[in-house]
């Protein structure tokens, strides 16, 4: 009898801690416990932002942590370790100096919350929004497959998980807080180890860890700007930058270390940049003209080949703006955007083989091997009403397709996993689609819409991002 008086305290005891565990977890949906008791109490009520209503709330539900994190039908309303982006805090904010304050005030109808509430709910989010085991969303898997957008409007790079599809991080790049510094194309190793992005208002070339996305050095690429595209060696070990200008410039760069090799200029409105299979030859387009130029990668040797026949020539006519290397390696895909076509050059012939007409204005270019289909935006397409189109063609035969989708696409890359075309809307005029909420820097939020790559069907789901996003690539 003596030692059951002290085991049944103990039982007792452990009994009402395991409950009042389970009931705290109840109550705060996970989240810790100074989170929960906002959320789950002021945010997640009938009417409002719980299961039953969520529906009819934009699609958010704030009832539990793993919820929150099935993002809203604009995307994420909390995005880890940024509450400057996380729009949850513009519509429970009503104080001017916390940040940007939206309307309508959330809870709508109820009290608004307290410059303490609010202040505790942006705190959470810059230290990750941890559950309440301190788990961070996405932190688990270094691996995890990505795509990364540049919003060339406010100086950040938008992180998207390709399993949710919704933006998992907002990533600072620049080296001016001073000043836009406008990232205008990233790319992703071969390896998938690394990202890189050029911008157009800085001379600067920056390297991040695919890992968690964490800055690993910068570059000056030499004194000119316009900073447009780059092309990384299939060994990953070099990246060929260009500068768009009327004395274009093409840096070369050793980008294991991080140096600048040599910047080479005379290259008259260069603009987009390949590789031949051999990656010992360099081809760039002139903007506004009629031709590329073929360079050998040592810079020995410098030719300009016409697009149509005609004597290559700096007067505005075809004006190719990219060129992708086919999957075969035997042929570019050049965008033409005076002229609304793509050509199809032929390497070893150095010929133009097939024009294939395109909707308005074809910029940019993504490939899906398993369809053999090319994707190219025409950002200024007015096809059935639209502010812009992506045409889809056919590899094989060179019949396209075209698809009403976005407002002002740009940059566009395909989730291989997901067998998904994202597509940057970049709707930065005020005829565009109005944002969800507040930009945080000068200008109007655009869009990722996604385009099911073997039905071609546009899908519902659009996410809003930051200023002008204009360019994407997938990490693998």
């Amino acid at each position: 009898m003596k030692s059951l008086k002290f085991i049944f305290p103990f039982v007792l005891l452990f009994a009402f801690s395991f409950c009042r565990k389970d009931k705290g977890l109840t109550n705060y949906g996970n989240y810790p416990n100074e989170v929960g008791k906002i959320l789950v109490n002021q945010c997640a009520t009938t009417g409002c932002h719980n299961a039953a209503s969520a529906e009819a709330a934009s699609g958010l539900n704030l009832t539990t942590w793993s919820d929150l994190f099935k993002g809203s039908r604009s995307g994420s309303p909390v995005i880890p370790y940024s509450s400057r982006f996380s729009s949850l805090c513009y519509f429970i904010n009503s104080y001017n100096d916390l940040g940007p304050v939206n309307l309508p005030t959330m809870p709508i109808n109820g009290e608004k919350l307290s410059r303490e509430e609010v202040q505790t709910i942006k705190n959470w989010i810059d230290a990750g929004a941890p559950d309440v085991n301190g788990n961070v969303k996405w932190a688990d898997n270094p691996n995890r497959k990505k795509l990364y957008v540049v919003n060339q409007g406010c100086d950040v790079v938008t992180v998207f998980d390709s399993e949710t599809q919704l933006p998992m991080r907002v990533i600072d790049v620049g080296v001016d807080p001073n000043n836009i510094e406008s990232p205008h194309m990233v790319k992703v190793s071969p390896d998938g180890q690394y990202w890189y992005v050029v911008f157009t208002n800085s001379d600067k070339l920056q390297k991040f860890r695919c890992s968690d996305d964490q800055l690993v050095a910068t570059v000056s690429l030499g004194a000119n700007y316009d900073w447009n595209t780059m092309i990384l060696t299939d060994d990953g070990k070099k990246a060929f930058c260009v500068a768009w200008a009327i004395n274009g410039h093409i840096a070369a760069v050793d980008v294991e270390q991080m140096k600048l090799i040599r910047n080479y200029g005379g290259y008259t409105q260069a603009h987009g940049v390949a590789l031949n299979a051999a990656n010992d030859m360099i081809y760039v387009t002139a903007q506004y003209g009629n031709y590329i130029y073929k360079l050998d990668t040592a810079f020995n040797n410098v030719w300009q080949i016409s697009l149509n026949g005609l004597p290559p020539s700096g007067a505005s006519s075809l004006d190719p703006h990219e060129l992708l290397l086919s999957p075969d390696k035997t042929k570019f895909f050049v965008t033409c955007q005076n002229s609304n076509e793509v050509r199809v050059f032929d390497i070893a012939s150095e010929t133009v083989t097939q024009v294939i007409p395109t909707g308005t204005y074809p910029l940019e270019m993504a490939f899906h091997v398993p369809t053999n289909r090319l994707f190219v935006t025409c950002e200024y397409d007015t096809n059935a009403g639209a502010n812009g189109s992506v045409e889809v063609i056919n590899m094989s035969t060179y019949s396209t397709q075209n698809i009403k989708v976005g407002f002002l696409p740009h940059g566009l890359a395909v989730d291989e996993s997901k067998k998904v075309l994202y597509v940057a809307s970049r709707n930065i005029f005020s005829n565009g689609p109005a944002p969800h909420h507040t930009a945080m820097c000068a200008g109007r939020n655009g869009f990722i819409n996604l385009i099911d790559v073997n039905t071609l069907q546009v899908l519902k789901k659009k996410t809003e991002v930051s200023v002008d996003p204009y360019g994407i690539a997938y990490r693998k």
